[in-house]
């Protein structure tokens, strides 16, 4: 295991109507001018941005608000909420949605006390100072609610990448499971796919002697497996929504992740097909990931045979370990499917005369060298191989 530090102070208010302790839970932390940052319309006629604005009102909180927050979240929207948080000496940011609401709204606390471009973040820089950011999660999926981390595209060039620090780990976040009883079925299974690559980036590590964090990711996969189908067939199953919806915190807050080294390669190169098509994150996920494991398996054959047998069900060939890896991840892409998700370049809209343009990009778009670094370090021919292996 590797020496590690943990630092993880949100505060989860979880359960039935816990949105109307949004007031409470921002004069708890010191807000007293709201930002209320959103997305499109369902939250506007779900009646849950008015119960949030008279949770506020009852606690005499000011607020304004910014709506039209969009899938993989755009650079422009970040710059006018920084001014616009500027203008208004607004001194706390409440996000009302899903993972890109909230990354949303992290980019814009980090700029906000920032005197450079907010996107210097997005380029390596550590994030060491933001407004305080409160969440109320409409979409379990992303695990911003409990991260310190934030991805945003830039719209001049498309280019999808992450920034990082403790400063923007939300101070609270509401957590209630019922929102998301109305979410469609795509939607829903675009979350567990991204649940579950933030926990196979964990398990995939050169670390040796985790055996506590391995159980845990296991125990969370295992969860996910047995919930996902239940909520796809019945999409009111509140104890399904609740397990997922906890599981999804705990996939990403890294508590999962400490003493480890981790990989994140199936989410780099995913994020240049949700930046250039603009497909949903986790349906590029559910594609990306059976092709990286395949292309990087022989890196740690032992690792992949580890979750067959204690996530998949399936039998050890300790003879021909590489047959139990290779069922691993035929039986993660086989159950990704049955929840609905996508399983070939085709079926998300992404073309092959593009992977020259996607591999540029990832390789080295944003000052990168040539090379993506995880569990095994890949250059371009790498990952032109992994991409042709979704066509």
């Amino acid at each position: 295991m590797e020496n590690f530090t943990f630092y993880s102070p949100t505060y989860f208010v979880f359960g039935k109507e816990s949105e109307g302790q949004t007031g409470s839970m921002v004069k708890r932390f010191g807000g007293s001018k709201v930002l209320l940052h959103y997305g499109g319309g369902s939250v506007v006629r779900s009646g849950l941005l008015d119960r949030v604005k008279d949770s506020l009102k009852a606690e005499n909180i000011d607020f304004v608000e910014l709506g039209g927050v969009r899938p993989n979240p755009r650079s422009g929207l970040v710059y006018e909420g920084i001014e616009l948080c500027r203008k208004k000496n607004v001194d706390f940011i409440v996000a009302v949605g899903g993972g890109s609401t909230i990354d949303s709204s992290k980019a814009i606390a980090a700029g906000v006390v920032y005197d450079g471009d907010f996107w210097d973040f997005y380029s390596g820089k550590l994030i060491e100072k933001a407004l305080p950011v409160g969440t109320i999660l409409t979409i379990a999926a992303a695990g911003s609610e409990g991260s310190p981390d934030s991805v945003i595209t830039r719209e001049e060039d498309m280019m999808k990448r992450g920034a990082t620090g403790d400063a923007i780990r939300p101070k609270f976040s509401i957590l209630n499971p019922a929102l998301t009883q109305t979410l469609p079925a795509f939607q829903s299974a675009c979350g567990i796919t991204d649940i579950m690559a933030h926990l196979y980036e964990r398990y995939l590590t050169n670390s040796t002697d985790v055996e506590v964090t391995d159980r845990m990711i296991e125990a969370l996969l295992l969860t996910m497996k047995h919930e996902g189908p239940r909520v796809i067939e019945n999409p009111d199953n509140y104890e399904a929504r609740a397990n997922i919806m906890w599981a999804g915190m705990m996939a990403h807050n890294n508590s999962c992740g400490v003493g480890r080294t981790q990989d994140w390669n199936s989410h780099n190169i995913e994020h240049e097909l949700s930046a250039l098509y603009d497909v949903a994150h986790g349906a590029g996920l559910a594609v990306t990931m059976p092709a990286v494991f395949k292309y990087v398996m022989k890196h740690n054959v032992m690792r992949f045979a580890q979750a067959a047998v204690r996530v998949w069900g399936c039998s050890m060939d300790f003879e021909h370990p590489e047959v139990t890896a290779l069922e691993g991840i035929n039986r993660l892409a086989d159950f990704l499917t049955s929840l609905g998700m996508p399983k070939n370049f085709s079926e998300l809209g992404a073309k092959e005369e593009d992977i020259p343009k996607l591999v540029e990009n990832l390789c080295c778009g944003n000052g990168r060298d040539g090379k993506i670094s995880g569990f095994v370090t890949l250059d371009k021919d790498d990952c032109t191989n992994i991409y042709k292996m979704m066509i």
